[in-house]
C-alpha cells in the first residue's frame, strides 16, 4: 500500500499583520520535519494549498531533507477555511483588530481567551444554523477538501505523497476515514500540532488512517518546538 503524509503547516505568524507566513519557530519546525523524513520518504509527488504558509512549510522541509524533492503542486482544495471570516461572524466587533486586542487584554490569559472564542466561532459555523452568514459553509468546505484528496490520490497513482495543508482539511479527511460526527471532527482540529504528520494508507479505493498527529520528531529535537497555534 502507498502512503499519504498529511502535514500541518509550521507555526504561522499569529498576531502579525500577515498571519499567512511562518514564524521563525515555524521555519525550524519544518526543517526538523525534513530531517526526520530523510530516509523515510521519497515522495512521488508533493501537494499543498495556495497559502503562503503551505509553500513555506514545503520549503523548510526541503531544506532539512537535503535531497531532491518534487516541486509542490498547488491544489487550493487543501486550503484552510477562512478563519478570519468565521471568527468575525461570531464576534463582528473583532473586524477591528484594535478592539479585539483590547477585549483580549482584559483577560488574565489573552491567548486562552482567543482560543475559547475561536472554538465557539467554529462550532457556530459548523452547526449549519447560520449558513447565510458565510461565503463557504462547513459542508462546502468538507466537499472541496475531499474532492482535492480524491484527485490527489488519483494523480499519485499508487505512489507515496506528501501534502502540506492545515488542521481543518486534515480533520475533515480523518472524519471521513473514521466515520466521525462533526463535533468529534472539530475536536480533532483543536489538537493537531504544527508540522505534525498523519498517515493515510491507500490502495485503489481502499483507504485507512494509520497514524494521526505524530509530532515525535519535534519532541525528540526540542520539546519547545511543539506548538498548536
Amino acid at each position: 500500500m502507498a502512503t499519504v503524509f498529511l502535514v500541518r503547516h509550521g507555526q504561522a505568524s499569529f498576531g502579525k499583520e500577515n498571519y499567512d507566513q511562518l514564524s521563525p519557530r515555524g521555519w525550524e519546525q519544518g526543517r526538523v520535519l525534513g530531517r526526520w523524513l530523510a530516509g523515510k520518504l521519497a515522495p512521488a509527488a508533493i501537494f499543498g494549498g495556495d497559502l503562503e504558509r503551505h509553500r513555506e512549510t514545503v520549503e523548510a522541509i526541503a531544506t532539512g531533507y537535503g535531497g531532491q524533492l518534487p516541486d509542490m503542486q498547488v491544489a487550493p482544495g487543501f486550503n484552510e477555511f477562512d478563519h478570519t471570516s468565521v471568527l468575525t461572524c461570531y464576534r463582528p466587533e473583532w473586524c477591528d483588530r484594535e478592539v479585539m486586542a483590547r477585549d483580549l487584554a482584559a483577560f488574565p490569559k489573552p491567548a486562552r481567551a482567543f482560543q475559547e472564542a475561536f472554538v465557539q466561532a467554529v462550532r457556530r459555523w459548523a452547526s449549519g444554523e447560520y449558513d447565510h452568514d458565510y461565503a463557504e459553509t462547513w459542508l462546502d468546505f468538507k466537499a472541496r477538501v475531499l474532492k482535492a484528496f480524491d484527485e490527489m490520490i488519483e494523480y499519485a497513482d499508487g505512489g507515496d505523497v506528501l501534502v502540506a495543508t492545515s488542521g481543518g482539511p486534515i480533520s475533515v479527511i480523518c472524519q471521513q476515514l473514521l466515520a466521525l460526527d462533526d463535533q468529534r471532527a472539530l475536536g480533532l482540529n483543536e489538537v493537531i500540532a504544527n508540522t505534525s504528520v498523519s498517515r493515510v494508507l491507500y490502495s485503489g479505493p481502499r483507504r485507512s488512517l494509520s497514524v494521526f498527529n505524530n509530532y515525535s520528531h519535534l519532541e525528540a529535537e526540542d520539546p519547545a518546538l511543539v506548538t498548536f497555534r
